[in-house]
């Protein structure tokens, strides 16, 4: 693979892992504000987890970790979860944040496939 092309998937992923742990912690602070936060506790774990995830995934890429392609791998099934745990929700924060999940994963997967 071309280098400049490997380099342009590679700050794609970055940019999605970041993005992602935003909406993730965003979403997190909003769902911690519902009257139905009980009802919300496994949305709200797993938006901790994939907001972890997408923080190491990042910077895993950033400084070259020698196992970046299987830290991607492992995020977009966390980040698939996560999307699946959010898009129960019908709030937009919750919308949005699942839509930010499903995009990462689709560029953990890509990095992941390299």
């Amino acid at each position: 693979m071309e280098m400049a092309h490997a380099q342009s998937l590679m700050q794609a992923c970055i940019d999605a892992c970041n993005r992602c742990a935003q909406a993730c912690h965003e979403c997190l602070r909003a769902c911690l504000d519902m009257a139905d936060v009980a009802e919300r506790r496994e949305c709200i774990a797993m938006l901790l987890e994939c907001a972890q995830m997408c923080q190491m995934s990042s910077a895993m890429m950033s400084f070259g970790g020698r196992f970046h392609k299987e830290h991607c791998e492992l995020c977009a099934k966390v980040c698939h979860a996560c999307a699946e745990e959010c898009g129960k929700f019908p709030e937009e924060h919750c919308q949005a944040c699942a839509d930010a999940c499903r995009k990462c994963a689709e560029e953990c997967r890509k990095m992941a496939g390299m």
